[in-house]
């Protein structure tokens, strides 16, 4: 008895609904997603082996090879509450629209006296006045005041985290030692003796005691 052959058939599969799951994520993705501001100053810093990563939330302090200081805080919610006691404080007059300038901005590098004047501007003129803006003064001989980076510290560590949010310096590796050492004297004069350097990561010499643990598999004591 001969075989009945059935007739064969392409194999048809509706892709709708696996579009739509994926148009759907990415609309999610470009919905949720936060873009980092470009920072005020390009800063070429020192290699290191450290492989420790800055939590996020944390305060850094910026220096290029000129000495200019800038700071910069990675928490919205911090940072309107920054402004704000700060507006206050220093009777600064600034709009709403300047504020929220500063909450979407990613860090200054000016004094308190020309502060309002840069919020009012846009993101592309404060690019542009960043190349030549004085930086924030760090004098730690003059009063409390003049320092006004302590300032930004101790506000800002008010407002992040209880005071527990992470302080991350990331200086050019061409600043100079004093410049350096302002600011680690002014975080020292806010009792703050922890705190870390943001470095470009590099590999482990072979040979050494670090190349030999990473390669031995064994945790670090």
């Amino acid at each position: 008895m001969p075989k009945i052959k059935l007739p064969r058939k392409s194999t048809h599969i509706d892709m709708t609904a696996m579009c739509d799951v994926a148009f759907l994520l990415l609309t999610f993705f470009m919905l949720a997603t936060k873009f980092k501001p470009q920072e005020p100053v390009m800063v070429d810093t020192p290699s290191s082996t450290s492989t420790k990563v800055i939590p996020e939330g944390f305060m850094q302090i910026t220096l290029d090879k000129k000495g200019r200081v800038f700071f910069a805080v990675d928490n919205l919610n911090a940072k309107r509450s920054i402004i704000n006691q700060i507006n206050d404080d220093k009777q600064l007059g600034l709009s709403a629209t300047e504020m929220q300038n500063f909450i979407n901005g990613s860090g200054v590098g000016v004094p308190f006296t020309k502060l309002k004047s840069y919020l009012a501007m846009t993101p592309s003129q404060q690019a542009e006045y960043d190349k030549t803006a004085p930086g924030i003064p760090t004098d730690t001989t003059a009063s409390f005041d003049s320092n006004e980076l302590a300032y930004w510290v101790q506000t800002a560590r008010y407002h992040v985290d209880a005071g527990k949010g992470r302080i991350a310096i990331k200086a050019d590796g061409a600043a100079g030692y004093p410049e350096i050492n302002k600011v680690i004297s002014t975080l020292g004069k806010q009792k703050v003796f922890r705190f870390s350097f943001i470095t470009d990561m590099k590999g482990v010499p072979a040979g050494t005691a670090l190349y030999e643990e990473q390669n031995s598999g064994k945790p670090k004591s």
